[in-house]
């Protein structure tokens, strides 16, 4: 036998991807292998197994092989989770700003007994369409007694279904990007389906004489609470991962399968328990209809989505899934969170009305895309597009963004489970350069904490997270994650036309800091022989403290850019994801606009420009406003962007 002892510098630990990694390498070697941690040893060639051993980064650990590759075995896992490169991260679902309160329709639906509680509008517009249930099914399975005689042809029945879903699980990766969170994620559960663990407490309770699917949902209960008994939240919520791969095993014997939104046709409305990011990993959100979800709300991943491809959604719908399920035709308004199903002809007849009106104010806007929008006093106003991934430049061109005022770092962590590289940032965001070029693009560096998370970045439960550590505080305590993007950004930086804004800024020495960063970047890079070039920096403008020392930021910036969600949050002291105060949250309250006020008073002192980013910059009802106090960009959604510029042309 041969062991050694290792601290685990895997960031976040052995969890879901990273023990996956693990296995496959373990698997390589001929001889018996574990890993012990705490007096507990788990079998080294079995990811359920491994992960309920809750190995976090910094522990040690013991790995011990007994066989003819003995020794290699346990040096090369022990380099593997011993390297500090190795960064498979974890991921928390991510939520983003919500929208703007819109004014009240003109006509509201009532008395129609197809019309149900009203739910979040999330995003505006009206749809109808066929229904595409995206729930999960419950599954009414009797529990069966298998005689003896029969149990062999169970236990083929059992092979035959995980035979089944490997096949499912490779045409959906064959679908998905390499190295995106989806293939992650397909990769991960693919291994859970090979665990000998797993499959072996099925095949023992099959023996035992119980069914199939009764054997599989009951093993993928045991597990659940094994896992619900770990310390670490995140590991806790890997059996997750492990019951539904036990629910999909008992759906194959069954002869189902869950639905996948890469399936939904071109103009069906999505009816979902919840939205998240793993399910919109390779869907086709382009064919979505509309999106109801009985939960979330406006400041859900699912919600900025919606918005970004003008998608109609309503969340947090108070209604049974079982009810809405048997749903065939839906109709809902995104702008008042109405939602009908099965609608009567009346109803139809009215929400068909506003499809045709929405579509007919999106004709006239549309004319506006093109236009340079000035004042009729002459000034130019810019207008530029909110942006989280590649795949809404298109979207954001056709509507006629000048630029990106925008561009949010964070969707580009989310979508897989390890940080992007260096070099997997610098590519995305020279293409967003490339994309737009002359005209700006407006990075912002990653900002989570607060009521936003992001996979690799473990942010601790905090009693007051939204004056917590997130923003630029988290990305300074956390150099190997900020310093890569900043040296990302240089490298994009050859573009020219590539600006940078910081987060969450409070403190001017804050700025100075990551001015002494960047600068520090930028010399590795230029010994190591790499191009890039020098951008802007701006500050993002969204607490009390920045807006009361602005003047002191206005000499270390190259421009503001407000975001009013949370600025009018801090301001009002109400929190943004609290509707017991949503009242309170107005971007229009003359407190809000005393502060914006204030910071573009310190602006002009400094001769810089200051722009405004998030859904209020888009409100035909606040543009005139923000013009006249002296911001000069407005940065938004791209489907509110032909209204925007015909509203700067109105001023």
């Amino acid at each position: 036998m041969f062991e050694r002892r290792v601290v685990v510098c895997l960031n976040e630990g052995l969890h879901a991807r990273p023990a996956t990694e693990f296995v496959k390498l373990a698997r390589a070697f001929a001889s018996d292998i574990e890993v012990v941690r705490d007096g507990k040893s788990a079998n080294a060639k079995s990811p359920v197994k491994l992960m309920l051993l809750g190995v976090k980064e910094d522990d040690e650990i013991v790995v011990r092989a007994s066989g003819v590759d003995e020794a290699a075995a346990v040096d090369a896992l022990c380099d593997f989770a011993g390297r500090d490169e190795t960064n498979a991260l974890r991921g928390l679902p991510i939520q983003a700003p919500p929208p703007p309160p819109r004014p009240p329709e003109p006509y509201q639906i009532s008395g129609a007994t197809c019309m149900l509680p009203k739910g979040a509008p999330a995003s505006a517009g009206a749809a109808i369409g066929p229904a595409f249930a995206y729930l999960p099914e419950r599954i009414d399975a009797p529990r069966q007694v298998v005689a003896e005689a029969d149990i062999p042809a169970e236990l083929e029945r059992l092979r035959d279904a995980l035979a089944a879903i490997e096949r499912e699980l490779a045409r959906r990766g064959a679908k998905v990007p390499s190295g995106s969170q989806g293939a992650d994620i397909i990769t991960a559960l693919a291994e859970i389906g090979r665990d000998e663990e797993l499959l072996s407490r099925i095949e023992a309770h099959v023996t035992l004489g119980f069914d199939a699917v009764s054997a599989a949902l009951d093993v993928g209960a045991e597990f659940a609470r094994e896992f619900e008994g770990l310390a670490d939240p995140y590991m806790r919520g890997r059996g997750e991962d492990v019951s539904a791969y036990a629910r999909n095993i008992a759906l194959a014997l069954l002869g189902k399968r869950e639905p996948s939104l890469s399936e939904v046709p071109r103009g069906a409305i999505v009816l979902a328990d919840e939205i998240s990011a793993f399910d919109l990993a390779g869907a086709s959100v382009e064919n979505f209809g509309g999106l109801i979800s009985l939960k979330g709300g406006a400041t859900s991943h699912a919600a900025i989505i919606a918005r970004s491809y003008g998608v109609p959604a309503v969340l947090g719908l108070d209604y049974d899934a079982e009810r809405l399920r048997m749903a065939t035709v839906v109709a809902l308004d995104g702008s008042t969170g109405e939602v009908a199903v099965d609608p009567d002809g009346d109803t139809e007849a009215q929400f068909r009305a506003r499809i045709a009106d929405t579509l007919a104010r999106k004709e006239r806007h549309t004319a506006f895309a093109k236009i340079e929008p000035r004042t009729r006093d002459g000034r130019l106003i810019e207008i530029g597009a909110n942006l989280g991934s590649l795949k809404e430049i298109d979207a954001a061109l056709q509507a006629g963004a000048m630029g990106v005022g925008l561009f949010r770092t964070e969707l580009l962590f989310m979508e897989r489970k390890r940080p992007p590289s260096e070099v997997e940032q610098a590519t995305v965001y020279s293409k967003l350069a490339e994309a737009f070029a002359p005209q700006s693009v407006i990075v912002r560096t990653l900002d989570i904490g607060g009521d936003k998370s992001t996979p690799g970045i473990l942010v601790p439960r905090e009693d007051n997270p939204f004056l917590g550590w997130r923003g630029i505080r988290l990305c300074l305590d956390r150099p190997e994650i900020f310093r890569p993007q900043l040296r990302a950004l240089l490298r994009a930086g050859v573009h020219r036309n590539l600006k940078v804004m910081i987060p969450m800024v409070a403190d001017v020495e804050e700025i100075r800091q990551v001015k002494r960063v960047i600068l520090d970047c930028r010399a590795e890079l230029i010994a190591e022989g790499i191009d890039n070039g020098m951008f802007e920096l701006g500050v993002m403008v969204e607490t009390p403290a920045a807006a009361l020392a602005a003047d002191a930021l206005a000499l270390e910036a190259a421009f503001f850019s407000i975001g009013t969600n949370d600025l009018t949050q801090y301001v009002m002291a109400a929190d943004r994801l609290n509707p017991r105060v949503g009242h309170l949250n107005r971007a229009d309250h003359p407190a809000v606009l005393k502060a914006v006020s204030m910071i573009c008073e310190a602006a002009r002192a400094a001769g810089i420009w200051v722009g405004v980013c998030g859904e209020a910059a888009g409100r035909p009802d606040m543009i005139a406003k923000f013009v006249a106090l002296g911001v000069t960009e407005l940065s938004m959604s791209p489907a509110s962007i032909p209204l925007a510029k015909k509203c700067v042309s109105e001023i």
